[in-house]
C-alpha cells in the first residue's frame, strides 16, 4: 500500500511518495529559497507573462523554468510549480530512492517501479466527477502530469477551461503547457484546434482538455481507467502560490 505525506512551507503544499521525505522536502525548500533571492534581484521574472531573458547568475530553477517558458510562450512562473515538483523528486532519485512521487499544487512528477493511478477532477459536478484515472506504469516513468484549470485554484488563467492536463518528460514543460492550453481554450469549439496547435510544442507527449461537458485528448497518454478511489477529491490540492518574497 503506498504511502503519502503532506508537508507545507510558505504556500508550498506538496503530497509525496518517497522513502526519503526528507530530502525531498529539504530540496524543495532550498530550491524555492534560491528562487526567491533570484526574483528579489530580478523582480521581472515574478511578474512577467512573456518569456524573458535571464541573469548570469539566475538558479536552476529558474532556468528551468525559463526554458520552459521559450518554448511556450507564457511567463517562467507559469512552471514553478512542476519544477520544483521534479527537482524534489530528482534529489531523491540520484541518492537511490527507487520510488519518487512529489504532487505540488496538482503537478507532479512520478517515478516508480509500481503503477501509479491519478484521478482526474474537473471541478465541474456531474461533469466526470472523480471516476476516471489516468494508470501510469513504470514503464512510462519518470513522467511529468501537470494540470491548470480556469475555474479551480489560484493560478492566473486568460482562458475559460475546465481542466488542462499535459504530459511530458519535462515537469517545467508540462506546467508550462498546461496553463498554455488553459489560455487558449474559451469555448468548446476551440478544443481540437488548441490542443492540435499546442501538441506540436518539442517535448509535450499528450494532452487532455475539458470544456462544457466535452473532452479533447491528443498525443500519447497514459491508459484512461475508472478510478473507485473515492477519495480522489481529497488528494488534490489547489493552493495556490505567494511569491511577493
Amino acid at each position: 500500500m503506498r504511502t503519502y505525506r503532506s508537508f507545507s512551507w510558505k504556500d508550498t503544499n506538496l503530497r509525496v511518495s518517497c522513502p526519503d521525505f526528507e530530502r525531498v522536502t529539504r530540496t524543495v525548500i532550498a530550491r524555492r529559497r534560491e528562487l526567491e533571492q533570484y526574483i528579489a534581484r530580478h523582480p521581472q521574472f515574478l511578474h512577467s507573462l512573456v518569456p524573458l531573458d535571464l541573469l548570469d547568475d539566475a538558479p536552476e530553477a529558474a532556468r528551468r523554468m525559463a526554458d520552459a517558458a521559450s518554448l511556450t510562450g507564457v511567463g517562467p512562473m507559469a512552471a514553478v510549480a512542476g519544477t520544483l515538483a521534479q527537482l524534489g523528486a530528482e534529489a531523491a532519485l540520484t541518492h537511490g530512492c527507487q520510488e519518487a512521487i512529489v504532487e505540488n499544487g496538482g503537478d507532479i512528477y512520478l517515478a516508480s517501479d509500481r503503477d501509479v493511478l491519478v484521478g482526474i477532477h474537473t471541478g465541474v459536478e456531474g461533469l466526470l466527477g472523480s471516476e476516471l484515472a489516468f494508470l501510469i506504469s513504470p514503464a512510462e516513468m519518470p513522467l511529468a502530469l501537470c494540470s491548470s484549470s480556469s475555474s479551480m485554484g489560484h493560478s492566473l488563467s486568460l482562458g475559460n477551461c475546465d481542466l488542462a492536463s499535459v504530459v511530458a518528460k519535462d515537469a517545467s514543460l508540462a506546467d508550462a503547457a498546461a496553463t498554455l492550453v488553459c489560455n487558449h481554450i474559451r469555448l468548446e469549439k476551440d478544443l481540437a484546434v488548441v490542443l492540435e496547435r499546442i501538441g506540436c510544442i518539442p517535448g509535450i507527449d499528450g494532452i487532455l482538455a475539458v470544456r462544457q461537458g466535452k473532452i479533447a485528448l491528443w498525443g500519447q497518454l497514459p491508459k484512461l481507467v475508472r478510478s473507485q478511489d473515492v477519495r480522489v477529491k481529497n488528494k488534490i490540492t489547489r493552493h495556490g502560490i505567494d511569491w511577493n518574497c
